[in-house]
């Protein structure tokens, strides 16, 4: 600076927020280059815009473009531009004063804040990217001329971010913005080209303008050797310049001039995946709010799923800028497998996790992403069901948590589940929808087994008498299911029925009227019977009975109505969880045989094996274990042998 500069004392929120920087904003240094760059854009398309009407303002130079430029001697890094530049007010309204309304407000209520709130995420929100150069600088001059004004109205800006900065009118020959960063001690790592360069292929590599580093020189021992150093030397004193970011961004480019190959290039970059992906949604909206999306279901589930800790979400971009690389509230949890990213040209740059929360921007974009990834299932459940039995068998279990989730799309969710059945037990592929179609006639209810494992529901007990009445049952094996169908109780007006809970009522296509005789019959033949086995298993049954639902197996157990079902309770003690104190109901054949001994068992403690073996086997065969296997053991072997 020279004796004409003037010092200007920073605007009193100015002050604070740089305050605030240093102790809470952009823990990560490496952002300072982000928002540096981003302001060099924008200052880049403000004079494409203005570039329509005046092309004078190029002066001959229509090569935009953001230098990064590193002088390890002065230990500085300075990012320059050629875009619209500022003249001496717009300096000083633009890096003296933070002029956004709100801003006294939201800096009071922050430092009422308690000490262990994450205030540099919240503060993020205001446009303020400029003041996080002094997070890695104890020095920072900006030197920069607006396009439309004469060399002599250049202005030099200098600060090293504590009270004050001197301001002056200098000579400046082109047009644009350079920001020179003095590095502090604990930020020389940035003097590393190498280190830029990975910042900026992370966070700004689609930004719409070639961003410039100078090539990096291999060590050359053969020109060391070269007798005309003068010649070497002149190389040296040019050297090249290469652009270091892609400089466009593929979302950005009309669908139609984009190949399958480049969406399945990008998905590999992305989505850090070797495989293709099994389909993408690519969107654009312009109205309210702008913004483009492109989201991808992968063609295999990562190996982290369903980790507590796998981060999920999508790639959020701002004006092309990298903000964030799991913004997991643009996707509900039941849509984590989908990978890609959205690009809003109405959030801020400093958008933070917080806003993100609380942003009717964000709630509309999460909105169309999900209405999207919807669409593209449904296309492809109908119109691709072999892709679409892949993406099932990949992420179904995932998308069987959208009903509890999701009310305002249940419905749509619905009809993408697909389930076995007992008439189509090898995969999971049947529809609600399809099973509707497949009804017997006079049934009226959908019904359903849920087990620990496919083998074990499709070998239910329970499962006998729907199998003789030719009634197709899903089969739900999977831990999820059990969450699911306490949220989907019905579908297109038919109940969803568990057969192993209550009484089961098949209305006409359940017993005729022999068959409700005979069952009569035995009720009152095994009333007697019924007590004694209560008497036996007072503290392992609520109730016994006997039942027309079995046809092959002895005996069964089966929860009340307003029960947890057995399966339920085991998965609950598997994950440690408190189980309620409930007693299933204990049904018994009255044709097998062994349930036909109990009448003629004279002795108690045979009767009393007898009533234990049937508990036991009637729990193991839904998939339950026994407080003492080996007793049970002995007793089946006693049964076994005896006469």
């Amino acid at each position: 600076m020279t004796k004409n500069a003037t010092v200007k004392t920073f605007a009193t929120e100015t002050k604070k927020i740089l305050e605030l920087f240093a102790k809470w904003l952009y823990r990560d240094k490496e952002i300072f280059l982000r928002e540096l760059i981003s302001n060099a854009s924008d200052a880049l398309d403000k004079l494409k815009i203005i570039g329509l009407e005046h092309p004078e303002l190029y002066d001959q130079d229509e090569s935009l473009k953001i230098q990064i430029l590193v002088d390890k001697n002065a230990k500085t890094v300075t990012v320059k531009d050629n875009g619209i530049g500022m003249d001496f007010d717009e300096v000083v309204a633009n890096l003296g004063t933070i002029a956004r309304s709100g801003t006294t407000d939201f800096i009071e209520k922050m430092q009422d804040m308690p000490q262990n709130v994450d205030k540099g995420s919240l503060i993020g929100q205001f446009g303020v990217g400029f003041y996080s150069a002094f997070v890695v600088s104890d020095r920072v001059v900006v030197r920069t001329r607006r396009a439309d004004k004469d060399a002599a109205e250049g202005v030099l800006w200098s600060s090293t971010g504590e009270q004050d900065y001197a301001i002056e009118k200098v000579q400046i020959e082109s047009r644009g913005t350079e920001i020179t960063m003095h590095l502090k001690e604990d930020a020389r790592e940035f003097l590393e080209s190498w280190r830029l360069r990975k910042i900026v292929t992370t966070y700004s590599d689609h930004i719409g303008f070639p961003i410039c580093m100078l090539k990096e020189k291999a060590p050359d021992t053969e020109a060391e050797n070269k007798e005309d150093e003068d010649a070497a030397k002149q190389v040296d004193a040019q050297p090249e310049e290469e652009v270091v970011n892609q400089a466009s961004a593929l979302w950005t480019l009309p669908k139609s001039k984009i190949t399958d190959e480049e969406y399945e290039n990008f998905y590999k970059q992305i989505g850090h995946d070797f495989n293709k992906p099994l389909a993408w949604s690519h969107n654009k909206v312009e109205g309210k709010f702008d913004y483009t999306s492109l989201l991808y279901i992968p063609g295999q589930a990562p190996f982290d799923l369903w980790n507590r800790d796998f981060k999920r979400g999508l790639k959020l971009y701002v004006q092309r800028v990298f903000i964030l690389d799991d913004a997991e509230n643009l996707l509900p949890s039941y849509l984590r497998f989908v990978k890609g990213l959205v690009d809003s040209n109405d959030l801020p740059l400093n958008v933070s996790r917080e806003v993100l929360q609380s942003s009717e921007t964000v709630d509309t974009i999460k909105s169309s992403c999900v209405k999207r990834i919807l669409d593209l299932l449904e296309y492809m459940a109908d119109s691709e069901p072999e892709k679409y039995a892949k993406f099932w068998e990949t992420f179904g279990a995932v998308l069987k948590e959208g009903p509890a989730e999701d009310h305002l799309n249940k419905d749509r969710i619905v009809k993408l589940l697909r389930f076995a059945s007992t008439k189509d037990q090898e995969k999971q592929t049947v529809s609600l929808q399809a099973y509707l179609d497949r009804m017997v006639d006079g049934q009226e209810n959908i019904y359903y087994v849920t087990a620990d494992s496919k083998d074990a529901a499709l070998n239910s007990p329970h499962l006998e008498l729907f199998q003789k009445r030719g009634i197709e049952v899903l089969v739900m094996h999977e831990r999820i299911d059990e969450w699911l169908l306490s949220r989907l109780t019905d579908y297109e007006g038919k109940k969803l029925i568990s057969i192993s809970r209550g009484d089961i009522d098949l209305g006409d296509l359940g017993l005729d009227q022999a068959e409700k005789e005979a069952h009569e019959e035995a009720q009152k033949s095994f009333e007697d019977i019924t007590k004694r086995i209560e008497t036996v298993l007072t503290d392992r049954v609520k109730s016994v009975r006997v039942t027309e639902r079995l046809t092959d197996s002895p005996s069964c157990v089966v929860a009340d109505d307003d029960a947890m079902s057995e399966n339920l309770k085991r998965m609950l003690k598997e994950a440690g969880q408190p189980v309620p104190d409930s007693k299933p109901i204990l049904e018994l054949n009255p044709r097998h045989p062994l349930v036909e001994r109990l009448k003629v068992e004279q002795s108690d403690d045979h009767f009393a094996d007898i009533c234990d073996i049937l508990l036991g086997q009637a729990i193991l065969a839904e998939g339950g274990t026994l407080p003492n296997p080996s007793v049970f053991v002995k007793k089946l072997n006693a049964l076994l042998v005896s006469p």
